[in-house]
């Protein structure tokens, strides 16, 4: 009641001087107000008896990058505001049947730490100039602000704040779901929400266990993102980026997609999904990578198709890439030109983002380039250091032939696995193809079924694969032995030129001897 009274009877005097100053600012000369502006600050800070901190919702200029201090508080004045706030908000959140519940704007929360009593209220600032807006928070700063007596400042600072973001952010993991994120247009940036990134549950069953591949190599990518993850104080004591990645590599179809997924579900983490051909500029990519938030793993899909990054050191185009680009219907090549026009990223501005200074905003982050053609992308960005672990994903092996028996048709074991085996050592043939032919198509398909289906596959892709390579072998042989009739040729005809000229000469000095005399 006493603390009540205090405030109550400081609120009255507090609001008898801000009349009082308001009074002075619209009837006295410019010049005294500045004079007395500046005093009554201090007579202010001296009469007021509180300490204000506030957390912006966003640091940096032009909202470069969302607070995690803001975030974490929120988090942790959810139960609080719910439970005394008068005034709260409602949101729904997507795919869920509850109601989430934030304190509203102006109004205001106790807390209590350590017999110290302390107050939370939610503000918003309108713009200093008024325009007209299609959205009502467009433009709007948003912040927590914090009050407490000065005489408990110190505890306050150096103990208080620590507690509430260590408490919100373990709230925030407990109560998290991950999301896939991608990233929208830098037009919408300015909009509503003015978000950079869109989301949606990130519910991809992929895991190691159902992945197809060598069990070996399963195994290493688990132990070396494992020990990534809880690797944070000795990437601090070597003085990198607490950063990691991954280039994946190999025909479609071989499961690079389920990867990332797989790798996602092990540790726990975002997926940001990175279209290079919606950012505009450098400036716009290094944004878009500022608001990434820890633990995530940021992908960039099919890198040799998103930009054209190979030829920003002016590379050749081999002749197969000329012929494949000239043999593009129209609109697909009106589509590349445009893309090419319309984005200014380039590879230099990528590698800072991902491996120069920048790069060190934030940490636990996972990066990963899949390429289908990885002799295409420049070795700057590919070397070790930016993408440290380049992993191959083949064609099926038995063992990933092993997974998808097990997943798909529940056997560890048949009679027919033998021949399978043979047939995968003598036959390139994608996991996705395997695993198509494995899938039970009716109720009636048993696992004998699917498993000779997968064979007869096999048989036609071997002879298909074994027509080729020799319809490939005669067009050689041809080509060879054309070129070597060409050869004989030339060299027939340069003897002729060579005889028919000594015959020649020789005929010259004969007639010329004959004359002579």
């Amino acid at each position: 009641m006493v603390m009540m009274g205090e405030m109550w009877n400081l609120g009255s005097t507090m609001g008898t001087l801000m009349l009082l100053y308001t009074l002075f600012k619209q009837f006295f000369p410019t010049h005294l107000q500045l004079y007395f502006d500046k005093y009554f600050k201090k007579f202010v800070s001296f009469v007021y008896p509180y300490v204000e901190i506030t957390f912006d919702e966003f640091v940096g200029g032009e909202h470069m990058k969302r607070s995690e201090a803001y975030s974490a508080i929120k988090t942790y004045l959810g139960d609080k505001s719910s439970a005394s706030a008068n005034r709260l908000k409602a949101n729904v959140v997507k795919d869920s049947q509850s109601v989430v519940l934030t304190m509203d704007y102006n109004e205001e929360v106790t807390d209590e730490f350590q017999g110290v009593k302390v107050w939370w209220s939610a503000n918003k600032t309108l713009p200093s100039t008024q325009r007209i807006a299609w959205y009502p928070d467009d433009d709007e700063k948003r912040s927590y602000k914090l009050t407490v007596h000065k005489r408990h400042r110190e505890l306050i600072t150096q103990s208080y704040i620590s507690h509430v973001l260590q408490k919100g952010k373990e709230i925030a993991t407990k109560n998290r779901k991950r999301k896939l994120y991608s990233n929208n247009p830098s037009q919408n940036w300015s909009g509503y929400r003015r978000d950079k990134w869109s989301n949606v549950p990130f519910e991809h069953p992929a895991t190691f266990d159902t992945l197809a591949m060598d069990a070996n190599l399963k195994e290493e990518i688990k132990n070396d993102l494992i020990k990534f993850s809880t690797a944070k104080d000795y990437y601090a004591r070597i003085g990198k980026a607490w950063k990691r990645g991954y280039l994946l590599y190999g025909p479609p179809g071989t499961g690079k997609s389920s990867m990332i997924a797989a790798m996602a579900n092990l540790l726990d983490y975002d997926v940001y999904d990175l279209e290079l051909t919606a950012v505009k500029e450098n400036t716009e990519l290094r944004r878009l990578l500022l608001d990434t938030s820890n633990k995530s793993i940021v992908v960039i899909e099919d890198i040799d198709c998103s930009l054209d990054l190979t030829g920003q050191r002016e590379k050749k185009k081999t002749e197969k890439e000329g012929k494949d680009e000239e043999q593009l219907d129209p609109i697909t090549k009106k589509v590349k030109e445009d893309e090419k026009k319309e984005s200014k990223v380039t590879l230099s501005g990528l590698l800072n983002c991902i491996d120069g200074l920048w790069s060190s905003c934030g940490g636990e982050r996972i990066i990963v380039f899949t390429t289908n053609y990885v002799e295409k992308l420049d070795p700057a960005l590919i070397r070790r250091g930016r993408m440290d672990k380049h992993i191959e994903l083949s064609y099926c092996c038995f063992d990933a032939f092993k997974v998808f028996a097990k997943n798909y048709l529940e056997v560890d074991s048949h009679s027919l696995f033998g021949e399978i085996k043979a047939l995968l050592g003598e036959t390139k043939m994608t996991p996705a193809d395997v695993a198509e032919n494995l899938m039970p198509k009716s109720d009636y398909d048993v696992v004998e079924t699917c498993l000779k289906r997968l064979i007869e596959a096999l048989k036609e892709t071997k002879k298909k694969a074994h027509d080729e390579a020799r319809l490939m072998a005669e067009e050689e042989e041809e080509k060879q032995k054309k070129k070597a009739e060409k050869e004989v040729k030339e060299r027939c005809g340069k003897q002729v030129e060579e005889n028919g000229v000594g015959m020649a000469a020789e005929e010259v000095k004969e007639n010329g001897f004959t004359n002579s005399h």
